[in-house]
């Protein structure tokens, strides 16, 4: 297979540039590209939109010159088999395809969190999974929906994706912003369901203090070698909260006996249709300048929302 666009995904990918990812962790049991540790010289990444140039043995041959989408790290051409590959139908491109694993953990935190209507809900995080999560939960009648991020042009497009405000975490008085605006509706103590999609072990403290009484913590960030010190001493305990955990490579088992991976996988391709998640690239490097890529994603991530790579 030729690749012709790649994604980086920062969040974990930023974990394994900086070396915090940890060293006899799986890359990932689920993925065929994707075996060995995460230990250095690693070959990284998921989302690669490519072209079938050349087939194997036994391969059927309407395969050649198929468009498809595979959970393959960053390379100009690999060799993959049929079954790891999924056909792209022509009225999808390319810019909207490579957002595919982005959209199932989008998909997936939906599932796991499970919005009710009229349920308050803040996202904390609105990286390229927090603002997918974001659109999808627009959608839900819900009572109100609150993003964070400390970024503004991620504020500014989780608001134009339909967040009532989005909030700045750093902001001195950010505590009180974010109980103001829970408070806007006096039945309420709280939010009751809470997405930390951040990154930032920090956030899921803010999360927890924002939770209502038996409310939800959906735990969707992957935070490596970073240590999370979590006050569970004051009112988490008679509060009676969960903290959940959610990730994309299994499902959870309350939703097994009728959810499946092709299912969801489905649902993630339809929904990249209605969101249009293309519009969020903001930077694109040719592969040859791929450090250039991770160098601005390490040092100005402000300023990024999805950057790409071109072949």
């Amino acid at each position: 297979m030729r690749t012709r666009l790649s994604a980086i995904s920062s969040g974990s990918e930023m974990l394994v540039y900086r070396g915090l990812a940890p060293q006899d962790l799986p890359v990932d049991d689920s993925l065929t590209a994707l075996s060995g540790q995460f230990s250095f010289p690693i070959k990284y990444g998921y989302a690669v939109v490519g072209q079938i140039e050349k087939l194997g043995p036994g391969v059927p041959e309407e395969w050649l010159g198929r468009r498809v989408f595979a959970f393959q790290p960053h390379e100009n051409f690999f060799n993959a088999r049929p079954d790891d590959l999924l056909p792209l139908p022509d009225d999808l491109t390319d810019e909207e395809a490579v957002f595919l694993p982005n959209m199932e953990t989008a998909v997936t935190l939906v599932l796991d969190g499970a919005p009710l209507v009229g349920e308050q809900v803040v996202v904390f995080g609105q990286g390229i999974v927090g603002l997918l999560t974001t659109a999808l939960l627009a959608r839900f009648p819900l009572a109100q929906l609150i993003t964070v991020d400390r970024y503004p042009l991620r504020r500014r497009t989780s608001q134009a994706l339909g967040a009532a405000t989005c909030l700045d975490p750093n902001a001195g008085n950010f505590s009180d912003m974010l109980r103001k605006a829970l408070g806007a509706q006096q039945r309420y103590d709280g939010a009751d369901l809470l997405f930390e999609l951040s990154g930032s072990p920090p956030a899921l403290n803010e999360a927890i203090a924002a939770a209502a009484f038996d409310s939800r913590v959906v735990i969707g960030s992957w935070y490596g070698q970073k240590g999370a010190t979590l006050d569970l001493g004051g009112r988490f305990h008679r509060a009676r909260l969960r903290l959940i955990s959610s990730q994309v490579s299994s499902l959870a088992p309350q939703i097994s006996g009728r959810w499946t991976k092709a299912r969801r996988l489905a649902v993630a391709q339809e929904n990249l249709r209605t969101i249009n998640p293309a519009r969020f690239i903001t930077q694109r490097f040719p592969q040859t300048q791929a450090a250039e890529a991770y160098r601005l994603l390490d040092t100005h991530p402000e300023v990024t929302i999805q950057v790409v790579l071109t072949y």
